[in-house]
């Protein structure tokens, strides 16, 4: 099982993944809610969960945006600020909508393989385009 799959079910079942600052490993908040069978799911892969997890720690902010709009839109993480955003600026969910196109062109047909492979120079300035209309939003409605 794909690894942005596994991660999705257990997000979607109300647990979190993060890193634990007083060790630096992975640790599962609210690991009841997931079924044993995700868990299970999790286990042989957990080597690919934490070099995904590695390769966002140096992510810019752009980035890690991009990747909460789609957790939001999938469905996996939910962000009313994102939310409240993207409902009400209808120029950014186009946009939004025209990056996942652009990268849907460039090869990325799968909600859980990680969408940053399929950059181009045309989605990087669609993406920096919609982080900057987020700023805009969040300075204007703080």
């Amino acid at each position: 099982m794909k690894t942005l799959h596994v991660l999705s079910m257990i997000w979607k079942n109300g647990a979190e993944i993060y890193r634990d600052e007083s060790d630096g490993r992975l640790a599962l908040k609210n690991a009841k809610l997931v079924p044993e069978e995700v868990l299970k799911a999790a286990d042989p892969i957990f080597g690919d969960i934490e070099k995904w997890f590695k390769s966002w720690e140096e992510a810019n902010g752009i980035d890690k945006h991009m990747r909460m709009m789609i957790h939001q839109a999938c469905g996996w993480q939910h962000n009313p600020k994102l939310n409240e955003w993207i409902c009400s600026d209808v120029d950014s969910l186009m946009l939004f909508m025209e990056w996942q196109e652009t990268l849907a062109k460039n090869g990325w047909n799968d909600i859980y393989e990680d969408y940053r492979q399929f950059e181009n120079e045309t989605s990087n300035v669609m993406k920096k385009k919609l982080y900057e209309s987020a700023v805009l939003y969040a300075n204007q409605n703080k």
